[in-house]
Order: structure tokens, then C-alpha cells, then sequence
């Protein structure tokens, strides 16, 4: 298992990077309009949120390892999710 401080870092860089994309995508591409711009990035955020404070608190009862694992399948999936609608911007 990651060090907690790393996982949270890498969380981090992963949101900046996505947001940064979705800014680029909407300065650069075809125009997309403006609310949905703010609501992949309201995502983000509230992604990056969600899956910082599930960092900080274990559930009680859950394996630690098993519960990491599962955290960062849900955050890769959440990933993919956001990439699809920057994608989809356009």
C-alpha cells in the first residue's frame, strides 16, 4: 500500500491535470458552451474532495489493503468517467 501523503498528492496532480485539460479544451477547441465547462470542473473538484477525505478516514471493519485497492478503482473509474465528457466536449 501507498503512504497516505502520496496518495493524496497523487490525487491532487491528477485533478490539476484534468482541470488544466478541461481549460484548454475550452479555450482552444470549438467553444464549447460555458455551463458545461463548469460542470466537469465542479466534478473534478468535488472528485478530488470525495476521494481525499476517503483517504483520510478508513471505514472501520474493511481491511485497510482491500479498502485502498477498492479507493483507487473508484478513483480510476471516476477518471475515466471525467475524461469521456472532456472528450465530449467538442
Amino acid at each position: 500500500m501507498a503512504k497516505r501523503k502520496e496518495l493524496k498528492r497523487v490525487i491532487n496532480s491528477i485533478c490539476t491535470d484534468l482541470a488544466a485539460e478541461v481549460v484548454a479544451v475550452s479555450l482552444y477547441d470549438a467553444k464549447p458552451a460555458e455551463e458545461n465547462v463548469l460542470a466537469i470542473i465542479n466534478s473534478i473538484l468535488k472528485t478530488r474532495k470525495e476521494y481525499i477525505s476517503r483517504i483520510s478516514h478508513v471505514e472501520p471493519g474493511v481491511p485497510a489493503k482491500l479498502y485502498f485497492k477498492k479507493l483507487i478503482e473508484d478513483f480510476n473509474n471516476q477518471t475515466i468517467e471525467i475524461i469521456d465528457q472532456i472528450s465530449n466536449l467538442n
